[in-house]
């Protein structure tokens, strides 16, 4: 039985102007006990409610000179973080590992891609945002930083999805405050530690810690220029509602899904359940891309069911550090009762429970863990309030036999939210007439739900975004672009028109 190696975090203080700042005599505490032991006091942080104005105003103060000290000096100091994360990357994991619940495999992929994402973003990713002078006319696009970017994280993926705003904000020229979920807050002190290791310019990366008022304040200073921001919908609609005054404010939103996976008889059945079995069940169901539906055709439908049963069965759920784990807790008490409530409305409703998952207790880890579950649906196209058209993150999977390809299309796109689904056929065109009317901003064909690719975009249509994909094209809304006509001198005639300077 693992245990951790690293000691509880003990009031790190807030990364503000190129120094850690003390947070005595907090105005909030946020204790974080791991989900997958609630003996483990991973670490303590004060809050201090004023740290957000200094940071902004720290970056605030240090955006002109990084603005001016140009790409190639910026990449290099990117590049010195991208060895400091590679360095701190068991420190990093276990981290992640201790606090999201992750098991350590999940937690080393996700620290992994923190060094990984600096490779993208310096690379493909820059030529996105490249300036470049037009063929035919005398004219350029350029892109230019915003200014002071604000990033509010989720829980989820406390370092990699925040990593992946802040690297490409960083070298197109942006200062950066960055406030980790208050439920998994000390991935950010690592990174913010790699980043005063790497050499960085005092305010150009500030971290402050707290919760909802933190992130309320935030979101609503006025001297922040775009606020990029991943979590709940209700959340997300909140800072569009407190920035409705200021529509020359950038506001970046990655948010919810429902995501569904759609098999057809022409399927692979081992490969499909193998890829449904893992987007439905790792990290929890806590993906944001996670399968929570299942529509499958009649032919398929039962040596589906019965291989995904024998998945869902056969997972091993337990405490992150130890080896050979596939699942590890949800985040917390609160959401593991809402998925088993949400879970009894369904039951309830004629829902099948072919794998009744229910809470699972984890010898000599007190910790919020569940079993993985699988319910068949009465009827196609059965609703239950909370569960089958919400997000709800768990690993839990709605089943629905469908008549045809065109019944499946609508049912999915039958939801509030955009963000991914995955289509198993062996036809190619079957699979494009799906993608034709799928209305996601992540389509996979033959592949998980829950994979994203660093190369592509990632983000959502509906009230899964607004439009600001992240993953190779975040640099697009980390500047603005910039449209010059260019007319050398030498080379313009006086202008005229009729009726004024007729004279041309």
């Amino acid at each position: 039985m693992a245990s951790p190696t690293l000691p509880t975090l003990e009031r790190p203080g807030d990364f503000i102007d190129g120094a850690f700042v003390p947070t005595d005599a907090p105005d909030e505490e946020l204790r974080i006990l791991s989900p997958g032991d609630q003996a483990d006091l991973v670490s303590v942080h004060g809050v201090k409610h004023a740290h957000v104005d200094a940071a902004v105003a720290a970056a605030r103060k240090a955006f002109p000179a990084w603005r001016r000290l140009g790409e190639a000096k910026r990449r290099e100091l990117l590049r010195a973080y991208q060895e400091r994360v590679r360095h701190h990357r068991d420190a990093i994991a276990e981290t992640i590992s201790r606090e999201v619940g992750k098991p350590l495999w999940d937690a080393t992929g996700e620290a992994n891609a923190l060094a990984g994402k600096v490779d993208l973003m310096l690379g493909e990713g820059a030529e996105w945002t490249r300036d470049r002078r037009l063929e035919d006319l005398p004219g350029e696009i350029r892109y230019r930083p915003h200014g002071v970017l604000a990033v509010i994280g989720p829980f989820n993926f406390p370092a990699h999805l925040p990593n992946g705003q802040i690297v490409p904000a960083l070298l197109l020229g942006n200062t950066v405050v960055f406030k980790p979920s208050e439920k998994t807050p000390s991935a950010a002190v690592w990174m913010a530690r790699c980043f005063e290791e790497a050499g960085f310019p005092p305010g150009v990366v500030n971290v402050v810690q707290g919760a909802a008022a933190s992130a309320k304040s935030l979101a609503d200073h006025d001297d922040v220029d775009g606020i990029l921001f991943t979590g709940s919908v209700a959340v997300g609609q909140k800072i569009v509602a407190a920035n409705a005054h200021r529509p020359g404010r950038l506001v970046a939103l990655e948010l919810g899904g429902k995501n569904a996976t759609i098999v057809l008889d022409d399927a692979d059945v081992e490969r499909a359940a193998r890829q449904i079995a893992f987007a439905a069940f790792a990290s929890g169901g806590q993906r944001c891309t996670a399968t929570s539906r299942l529509f499958v055709t009649p032919k398929i439908a039962e040596p589906l069911i019965a291989r995904l049963s024998e998945a869902a069965k056969a997972a091993k759920v337990g405490y992150p550090l130890d080896e050979g784990v596939f699942m590890g807790p949800l985040i917390s008490d609160e959401a593991r009762q809402a998925l088993l409530q949400a879970q009894g409305r369904a039951r309830e409703a004629g829902f099948e429970a072919i794998v009744d998952g229910g809470a699972l207790e984890v010898p000599g880890h007190e910790g919020w863990y569940v079993r993985p579950s699988l319910h068949r649906a009465p009827e196609a196209t059965a609703r239950v309030p909370g569960y089958t058209h919400e997000e709800l993150f768990g690993p839990d999977v709605a089943i629905y036999v469908v008549d045809d390809l065109d019944q499946a299309v609508t049912l999915a796109n039958d939801t509030a939210y955009g963000l991914a689904c995955a289509v198993f056929t062996q036809d190619a065109a079957g699979f494009e007439a799906a993608a034709d009317r799928l209305r996601v901003g992540v389509l996979h064909w033959n592949q998980s739900s829950a994979g994203a690719s660093g190369h592509l975009p990632f983000g959502g249509v509906k009230d899964s975004g607004n439009h600001r994909p992240a993953g190779i094209t975040a640099g697009t809304f980390c500047s603005w672009m910039q449209a010059v006509r260019l007319t050398p001198p030498e080379d313009a005639p006086l202008p005229g028109w009729p009726g004024l300077f007729d004279d041309a």
